[in-house]
């Protein structure tokens, strides 16, 4: 078994575009008609450049290549043009191509991969969604109240611990901006408690608030902030400064009873040692389609592992890398939570042959072969994104 050819499809999603403007999904087909799916998580260009990359990476490296070679291409294209060092664009694309073979191998072992990475260790998997706005909303950002109106929030987070969630994530504190990290404004800092305390009142103790923030703040911010949400007993602390010196967001996790989570932006096993080295976080929150695919994200759960840290896949993508983060919440002992896009449902699932199943709060772990799910091709060619636009965008000017 060969891999003969290979497409990049580039998804648009209807409003309010949860998950993304788009999904970049990869499409492997070998030379017996086999076909694997992946989904690259890449923010750094504008979607036509990054399938310049796939294609060029899938040209150079994974044309006629055993599809069960996946330490092989993966050092090949990490070292490529003498990198040899994390590099965010360059490991996405490695990263969406790495899950594709993986789907591949199931698929030719009529086996699912949680299977192949040691086995499942749980039927069933917790999840948390993000506070999103109503389906009425253009984009998630237009309704301004869910993010800035606690009474809206409290309600909009009542609603979804009603539908069985047990675990809900909001970020009050703004925007990100190229600046970044500043000190949070005393305006924000009393939002975000008032947030948190009316969630908490009108949840109680049936789910828990999980406190993203996005690399915005400076170490001293940071602890001023956590020092106002600790009463409230958050589950998580996310990305309380910039991810690129852990040194820093180590004295936030040692000033703070609240866990400190991070590892959206990073990729690598060796990005995510320096955080356990540090004691920067003892929650990790790889994204599949980015940290450089199952393989690696496996290798960095076994040393959260030693470290007795845990694992909460991230999720701001489509149902591919949501997929592939199931296989491999499966299938480790320190799993801790998942994030999935509200229920799995409304377009995610559209996409999908045969949706990701999704009760009580639970996403529920298949046998099917492969990462469990068929990308609808119809309905992926019916809906091509044509725009420039990055998939996530950063103010460029101070706030």
């Amino acid at each position: 078994m060969r891999i003969e050819r290979h497409e990049a499809l580039v998804v648009g999603t209807p409003p309010p575009h949860r998950g993304g403007r788009y999904f970049i999904f990869v499409k492997l087909t070998t030379d017996d008609g086999l076909v694997g799916w992946g989904e690259v998580y890449a923010a750094t260009f504008s979607p036509a450049v990054v399938v310049a990359m796939i294609d060029d990476v899938c040209q150079r490296h994974v044309h006629g290549l055993d599809p069960h070679r996946v330490e092989h291409l993966w050092r090949t294209v990490y070292a490529r043009g003498y990198g040899g060092r994390p590099d965010l664009s360059l490991v996405s694309v490695l990263s969406g191509i790495e899950l594709a073979l993986w789907d591949l191998i199931g698929k030719a072992a009529g086996r699912p991969v949680h299977d192949l990475l040691g086995g499942r260790v749980t039927d069933s998997l917790r999840t948390y969604t993000y506070l999103y706005p109503t389906d009425d909303a253009v984009d998630i950002y237009s309704h301004a109240d869910v993010y800035s109106d606690p009474t809206k929030a409290a309600e909009r987070a009542t609603a979804y611990v009603d539908e069985g969630f047990t675990a809900i994530k909001l970020d009050p504190m703004g925007g990100y901006s190229a600046y970044d990290p500043r000190q949070p404004s005393l305006e924000r800092l009393n939002l975000a408690e008032a947030m948190v305390a009316a969630i908490r009142d009108a949840v109680g103790p049936r789910a828990d608030i999980l406190f993203g923030t996005h690399g915005q703040f400076t170490p001293s911010g940071a602890r001023r902030l956590a020092a106002r949400l600790e009463r409230y007993e958050p589950l998580w602390f996310e990305e309380p400064t910039p991810p690129e010196m852990p040194e820093q967001m180590a004295e936030v996790a040692r000033a703070t009873s609240i866990p400190v989570a991070t590892g959206e932006r990073l990729v690598t096993k060796y990005e995510f040692m320096r955080v356990l080295a540090l004691g920067a976080a003892s929650i990790l929150q790889p994204a599949l389609g980015r940290v450089g695919g199952l393989l690696e994200a496996k290798k960095i759960a076994g040393m959260a592992e030693a470290h007795y840290a845990q694992i909460a896949p991230h999720l701001y993508a489509g149902p591919v890398e949501g997929a592939a983060n199931i296989a491999l919440a499966a299938s480790i002992p320190n799993f801790l939570i998942l994030e999935s896009i509200e229920r799995w449902d409304g377009f995610h699932a559209e996409l999908l042959v045969d949706p990701i199943r999704w009760e009580d709060g639970r996403v529920v772990v298949e046998d099917r072969p492969g990462l469990g799910v068929e990308v609808d091709e119809e309905v992926a060619r019916a809906n091509p994104y044509t725009g420039q636009a990055l998939h996530l965008e950063v103010e460029e000017h101070p706030l």
